[in-house]
């Protein structure tokens, strides 16, 4: 039996990407686990230490003690001590779920979702500065880094000097049918009851995301397809005052059209109920959403950014990130164009089956039980 540690923390609270991604691959470790490797979640959280153990799928083990986070966290970014073992027990590999994996006797793997933290210090929030510290700390101890695509992988290599071969790309997923069950059975404005048709943007309001340059863009057009609302998904953060402006320079007809959903603990049913998504991302390490989209059959706006383009290849329309113009242009086209549409829609959902969780979930497998024997070997 294969004992194997994970990072569950990004579950506690309000999910958003990574939690929701780490929520998606727990499941799917499970899943495809053929009865040989046994997984223990552990959180770096002491607030949150009551929360977590309803959140952990059935076959995950919790780790028998809660773990302070701040003091924990502090020390692991100098010194490999103390070791995950101190509140876990005995594992073969720990897997860091989020640029943090803890000093071990196993082997070790930390995942890295993207580098927004170095490439673009101004659009991450102060919790996230600590990342570049935590991650030269692992490496230097010896972990392997996972990234979700190649384009970050390439990045992990210039930033840190981490050899490739100590690098791996394994992509998110989408479980095609779960998806559909989910978009079907939940209440929201993916509902035959919605109103207006919608462009839907899911996400916090933070610089990363550019909502201000999408509101812009659906001011530029609003007057051209006169029965289409904008939803705003996400919770209110760091870039909300600039989001609150961009709205506020809309002219009232336009500006009563922008509507906010707040933040969705599953926003399936918007999405399969949206005239597009929009995705108007400054960087992303993957981009899960334009991936759940297109399985449900809905076009996709996105930016030319970070791994987007790697993602989603030919079955998006692609503009340069920051350029308004070309949003609106793109905008206008998925709302106005049928043959335009059905060809994003065709694409999308045949590029979308080549992302599917139960092939992330056993390539995970299969690195850990690599990295295991490794580190028997070595």
């Amino acid at each position: 039996m294969l004992t194997v540690g994970v990072d569950c923390t990004p579950l506690v609270g309000r999910r958003t990407g990574i939690g929701n991604t780490v929520h998606e691959l727990l499941g799917a470790l499970v899943a495809a686990d053929d009865g040989t490797v046994a997984l223990t979640g552990y959180g770096l959280t002491w607030r949150g230490r009551t929360k977590l153990p309803p959140l952990l799928p059935p076959g995950v083990r919790l780790a028998p003690r809660p773990i302070p986070a701040s003091p924990v966290l502090a020390l692991w970014g100098r010194v490999a001590w103390p070791p995950i073992e101190w509140w876990t027990g005995r594992l073969q590999v720990v897997h860091g779920t989020n640029a943090v994996v803890p000093p071990s006797r196993a082997a070790r793997l930390v995942t890295v979702h993207d580098v927004s933290w170095i490439t673009f210090p101004e659009l991450v929030g102060a919790a996230s500065r600590r990342y570049p510290r935590l991650v030269r700390a692992a490496v230097r101890q010896g972990a392997v880094v996972h990234t979700p695509s190649a384009y970050v992988a390439g990045e992990i290599t210039d930033l840190f000097g981490v050899p490739e071969e100590r690098v791996r790309v394994i992509p998110w997923g989408v479980d095609a049918e779960g998806l559909a069950r989910r978009a079907e059975s939940g209440v929201g404005r993916g509902q035959p009851d919605a109103r207006r048709p919608y462009l839907l943007a899911v996400g916090t309001s933070e610089p990363r995301k550019d909502l201000p340059g999408l509101v812009a863009a659906f001011g530029a057009v609003a007057d051209q397809v006169a029965d289409v609302e904008l939803v705003l998904a996400g919770a209110p953060g760091w870039g909300e005052d600039a989001l609150q402006v961009a709205i506020g320079r809309l002219p009232p007809r336009v500006r009563a059209r922008v509507r906010r959903e707040g933040w969705v603990g599953d926003p399936a049913p918007l999405i399969a109920g949206a005239a597009a998504l929009a995705y108007p991302s400054l960087y992303e390490g993957f981009g899960l959403p334009p991936l759940e989209a297109m399985t449900l059959g809905v076009p996709v706006v996105t930016t030319a950014a970070g791994a987007i383009p790697e993602v989603v290849a030919d079955a998006a329309l692609l503009v340069p990130p920051r350029d308004v113009d070309a949003l609106a242009d793109g905008l206008l086209a998925v709302l106005t164009d049928r043959a335009r549409r059905d060809r994003l829609v065709a694409a999308g959902r045949a590029r979308a089956q080549s992302y599917r969780w139960s092939d992330t979930a056993s390539a995970f497998l299969r690195l850990y039980r690599e990295l295991d024997s490794s580190q028997r070997i070595g």
